[in-house]
């Protein structure tokens, strides 16, 4: 069985590996939000920033990109993924049935977020996670960055999605009037 990576946010801009093959594909019952505190990539733990995280939701579907691994460097890019991703316990493992854009049906190793875990942040306004993400910086640089490289990066694939465009029109009318 090959190893597939399902990619939401970061992951599919930066997988950090060349994948075999790269298809658009769908994952049912998660809904992409930002619901997690990042204390690590987007933030520090005095200022914490937002990272997106896969949030189960009845009747979501979430589109990304399904990223196939080459069979010689399987346990070498999962050992990277769990590095990267599984930093603190948020983020949980799991091997999840996504439809690949060309109809095929496979299973890939997603990250969730854990809705118990203490960066969950539950729901936010639109307004107060842009107020956090225009502020935010952390290891992998300045929170709105990541915003605006993961909505830039939908566009161009051609996947829309409402709720990150606002938050991105949201975030850089924050930044700009604190640059004003």
């Amino acid at each position: 069985m090959p190893l597939w990576v399902f990619g939401y946010g970061s992951l599919m801009w930066n997988p950090e590996f060349a994948p075999a093959e790269a298809v658009q594909a769908t994952l049912s019952g998660y809904a992409r939000t930002f619901c997690m505190w990042s204390i690590h990539h987007r933030g520090t733990e005095a200022e914490p920033g937002l990272v997106l995280a896969l949030d189960r939701t009845r009747d979501a579907e979430c589109r990304g990109m399904a990223f196939r691994v080459d069979p010689a460097e399987e346990t070498q890019v999962l050992a990277a993924l769990r590095e990267r991703e599984l930093i603190s316990s948020a983020y949980i493992e799991k091997i999840l049935p996504v439809t690949l854009a060309d109809g095929r049906a496979v299973e890939a190793v997603a990250y969730v977020v854990d809705p118990q875990h203490v960066q969950y942040t539950g729901p936010l306004s639109l307004d107060r996670q842009a107020d956090i993400i225009a502020a935010a910086h952390g290891g992998r640089g300045p929170n709105r960055e990541y915003l605006w490289s993961t909505v830039a990066h939908l566009s161009h694939l051609g996947i829309a999605d409402a709720e990150l465009e606002e938050l991105a029109r949201r975030v850089r009318a924050v930044a700009d009037k604190r640059l004003a």
